[in-house]
């Protein structure tokens, strides 16, 4: 009985937390950019991404080239998918790391938050 009491109160204190971080990411969200749209962000991201996806399939294309290795065909369109999508995530990461941030921040301070309750309940603080 008192597991299955002990495991409710996890699973409650579970949905506390993630519903803490999704606040926190509303509110990082509406801070990081209030004049700008989600989508308007994401989407001037990619393009921007574009040069660096460019790039990673090229070095892709080229590697099986370079190495004088046998079947380059399909080695090369293997390469140039995995440098293009490579280069498409860390160009995105980078365009978007200053955005990325003050929504990661304003997450883990909600979520910080709701630990510190859940602290002071299990261990309340009693003055003499």
């Amino acid at each position: 009985m008192k597991s299955l009491e002990s495991m409710t109160n996890k699973v409650a204190y579970g949905r506390r937390l993630a519903n803490a971080g999704l606040a926190g990411i509303r509110t990082g969200q509406r801070t990081a950019f209030p004049d700008q749209s989600f989508s308007a962000l994401v989407i001037d991201s990619l393009r921007d991404s574009l040069v660096l996806a460019a790039v990673g399939a090229c070095v892709g294309v080229l590697r099986p080239y370079v190495t004088r290795r046998h079947n380059r065909l399909p080695k090369a369109l293997a390469g140039g998918a995995v440098g293009s999508a490579l280069g498409l995530c860390a160009g995105f990461a980078w365009k978007t790391r200053a955005t990325t941030s003050g929504i990661l921040h304003s997450a883990r301070k909600e979520m910080d938050r709701v630990r510190d309750e859940r602290w002071l309940e299990m261990n309340p603080i009693t003055y003499a």
